[in-house]
């Protein structure tokens, strides 16, 4: 098959290979009448501008990276929505990669990346206490995104999670409950570990004890909620009210609720992390933390542009950005079976 060159396009609609140029790069002004014509020829001959090649020529791609751990997580999926529109915005396209939680493809990822010469990468990283001190040496356009890695040396944003979490824990002290317990994903990943940051300070702030035999540390999976689930609710003394730190873990505590015979909220009062459409309709609708995925994705899109305009003498500053959640109260919560037993 014959390659159609800017030559045949210039041809088919009687114009100069300059004006072609000038019309898909943006230069001299041209009439619209003749971008018109360059505009019908390309589409007739179904012309696409070698982006390579002009890359090479402006030194851009008009490409963005993205790294994320698991693009099946809703949370990731409504992040990634926020920041193409954005980058959409501004001509950039965005390349999508899933490192399934792991460190070592998510390094190849970033080599391959790199070698397709992308202008700037998003990562959620897979491990916080990795290294990217190399990055910062490259001094690459880099942006993280929900997980900060520890000793922050690039721009991040992330949701206010210490913050999000006290307030989730506030709402069950409010209630009446004292006897609460929190499960968490891996607290080597900055979101988890600021949320049971929060969890203390709510519960050091109203007087309550931290039993630690309610303080429970998973994989973040659907399966290991259940587990943890059983096992909490089936103490001597289980707690009256859970915050789940995930949104899987969740899904996986609500099966324990239901498989052991328990009604939610009066045997127990459960708040998760996340909003999604089952949220709304699990049946009782649940309480949650809603992060702003499509927020924190357009925000991060925007520093990360500012990074890639600045100059290249500029040393790059650390910046980090983080956005307030909404606590949304539905039918997962209500005062402890004593307090509601009192009031009654």
């Amino acid at each position: 098959m014959t390659k159609v060159t800017m030559r045949d396009v210039a041809r088919l609609a009687g114009v100069s290979v300059a004006t072609v140029s000038a019309v898909i790069n943006g230069g001299p002004k041209v009439s619209q009448l003749r971008s018109e014509r360059v505009r019908q020829a390309m589409e007739a001959l179904d012309y696409y501008p070698d982006q390579v090649a002009r890359s090479l020529k402006v030194g851009k791609t008009g490409v963005v990276g993205m790294v994320i751990p698991d693009i099946t997580n809703s949370f990731f999926a409504h992040l990634i929505r926020g920041t193409e529109d954005v980058a959409r915005q501004h001509g950039y396209s965005v390349i999508l990669c899933d490192s399934a939680e792991d460190p070592q493809q998510e390094r190849l990822l970033l080599n391959t990346l790199f070698s397709r010469r992308v202008d700037g990468v998003l990562m959620a990283c897979s491990d916080a206490s990795a290294a990217y001190d190399r990055l910062m040496r490259r001094r690459f356009p880099m942006v993280f995104v929900d997980r900060i890695p520890r000793g922050l040396t690039h721009s991040a944003v992330s949701t206010d999670n210490v913050a999000a979490a006290c307030q989730a824990t506030r709402h069950l002290i409010e209630l009446g409950h004292t006897r609460i317990a929190f499960l968490t994903g891996r607290l080597g990943l900055s979101p988890h570990a600021g949320r049971l940051e929060g969890f203390r300070q709510a519960m050091e702030g109203a007087n309550l004890p931290i039993r630690e035999c309610y303080l429970c540390q998973g994989d973040g999976q659907t399966e290991t909620g259940y587990r943890i689930g059983s096992e909490l609710l089936g103490m001597e003394t289980p707690p009256t009210a859970i915050v789940s730190s995930n949104h899987n873990v969740m899904l996986g505590l609500m099966r324990a609720v239901a498989q052991l015979g328990l009604k939610c909220p009066s045997d127990v009062s459960v708040v998760g992390f996340d909003d999604s459409a089952w949220s709304m309709h699990h049946t009782p609708r649940l309480t949650v933390i809603a992060q702003r995925a499509d927020q924190i994705g357009k925000t991060a899109f925007e520093m990360l542009l500012q990074k890639m305009q600045a100059p290249e003498s500029e040393p790059p500053q650390p910046e980090l950005v983080l956005v307030p959640a909404e606590l949304r109260i539905r039918d997962s919560t209500c005062p402890p079976i004593a307090q509601l037993s009192l009031s009654s």
